[in-house]
């Protein structure tokens, strides 16, 4: 049987993974902490703005699963906050379970615990993956889904420091970045002062430590948002962070929280005795990170560079995908990379042609752009999502935004594409 290895279960790999199964590959994936979906654990935003269009897409390219359970767990649907429309808001507290559950039920190895150290590699081909305790790992593709976030010196070097973010390298040891190992130097992001990565762009409070009715707006209403005294105006923080969709004056003059399970609020960080002398905030707690009084996890440190198949150069059997393959920001955008990712890993090892997604879907104009840029002079400054900022605005010049199902059903289906990615390819 073909075997493909996931390296990195955050949410681009387990939908590497999904993909890679329903293709009909023997899928491991391979995690070095305990638990499956790395930041998705403290996320919890989906369908917001273009995220809706692309997640349609997805979906009716063949890749629901994922999407079905952040679905089936959002708290709040069709929720709109300053800058976004017909959020829907996931229950952090739930959704990792779900997806744990959803990857065993379809026959995929889960390895956790358990770090990837290096390669073993013959003429620009993997045929083995090292792990840190010395065993080999044998495969026939590889997705490389290891993220871009950290390892702590970054945080220390290019940020404030370790934060004790969810994704917990002290415990479990950084990511290694499987391309590098490979021979294959990564992209780095930059600021705007050109100092290297982003601030991760939010920070999570224990709701409960909220006064009663700013809990109970955020339980009704899932959104709540609250004008800062003048002196706790900072606009600069803006420069810092990693969702240039949320760099607005909105998220300057003002406390935006959203209920995730936790309170998410739309911040890189927040000092503690400030924000306790906020009406309603005199008691708050941290969750995630837990030094989200003094910084964050530095992300986009480590991007591949890839074709629009999601192969990364010059190694003839990895993939990527997720924020490893570009400099992305979102759940979303991972999910879609992923299931591309996972379905041409196996159509490598068959011998079938790869599937490249057409530009005239939001999906297919998404991964060739921002690849593009990317390379391009400064590209190492622009940040893609689909929920906001540049990459939003050409979506509506290209009129590919659109949230009518008729609509998103006819450009897939005019493009052959229906269902793709449940075809057995094995």
């Amino acid at each position: 049987m073909t075997k493909v290895i996931v390296i990195g279960g955050g949410w681009a790999g387990c939908a590497a993974a999904i993909s890679a199964r329903k293709a009909g590959a023997e899928v491991i994936v391979i995690e070095r902490m305990d638990i499956l979906l790395g930041l998705g654990n403290v996320g919890g935003l989906t369908r917001n703005n273009g995220r809706y269009t692309a997640a349609e897409e997805c979906i009716l390219l063949g890749g629901k699963e994922l999407f079905d359970i952040t679905d089936r767990y959002s708290r709040h649907k069709n929720v709109d906050f300053p800058g976004h429309k017909h959020a829907s808001i996931y229950d952090v507290n739930f959704v990792e379970s779900a997806v744990t559950e959803k990857v065993k039920q379809m026959g995929i190895e889960l390895m956790t615990n358990t770090r990837v150290t290096n390669v073993v590699i013959t003429n620009n081909h993997i045929e083995a993956l090292k792990l840190e305790k010395g065993d080999i790992i044998k495969g026939d593709s590889f997705i490389d889904t290891t993220g871009s976030t950290g390892p702590v010196n970054n945080c220390y070097k290019y940020g404030n420091g370790c934060a004790m973010c969810i994704l917990r390298c002290p415990a479990y040891g950084g990511r290694v970045s499987i391309s590098e190992k490979c021979g294959v130097p990564d992209m780095i992001g930059k600021r705007k002062d050109d100092t290297f990565g982003s601030f991760s762009g939010s920070i999570k409070i224990k709701k409960e430590t909220l006064s009663k009715d700013i809990q109970e707006e955020l339980n009704s209403n899932g959104v709540v948002v609250i004008p800062l005294p003048k002196e706790e105006v900072n606009s600069r923080k803006l420069d810092i962070k990693i969702c240039r969709q949320y760099a607005t004056k909105e998220y300057v003059e003002n406390i935006v929280l959203l209920d995730t399970g936790h309170a998410k609020l739309m911040a890189p960080f927040y000092p503690i005795h400030k924000l306790r002398k906020i009406k309603g905030f005199e008691k708050v707690r941290f969750e995630d990170p837990y030094a989200a009084g003094i910084g964050n996890s530095i992300r986009h440190m480590s991007a591949a560079p890839r074709d629009d198949y999601m192969k990364v150069d010059n190694v003839d059997n990895l993939f990527t995908a997720g924020e490893k393959s570009g400099f992305y920001i979102g759940h979303t955008e991972a999910i879609v990379t992923g299931y591309l990712a996972g379905n041409n890993a196996v159509r490598h090892i068959v011998g079938r042609d790869k599937l490249r997604i057409p530009s005239s879907t939001v999906i297919g104009d998404f991964v060739s752009h921002s690849n593009s840029e990317m390379r391009k002079d400064g590209g190492d400054k622009k940040k893609f999502t689909f929920a906001g900022a540049d990459y939003f605005e050409r979506m509506m010049e290209l009129d590919l935004y659109t949230i009518n199902a008729d609509a998103l059903r006819k450009r897939i289906k005019s493009e052959d594409l229906l269902n793709i990615y449940n075809e057995k390819l094995i």
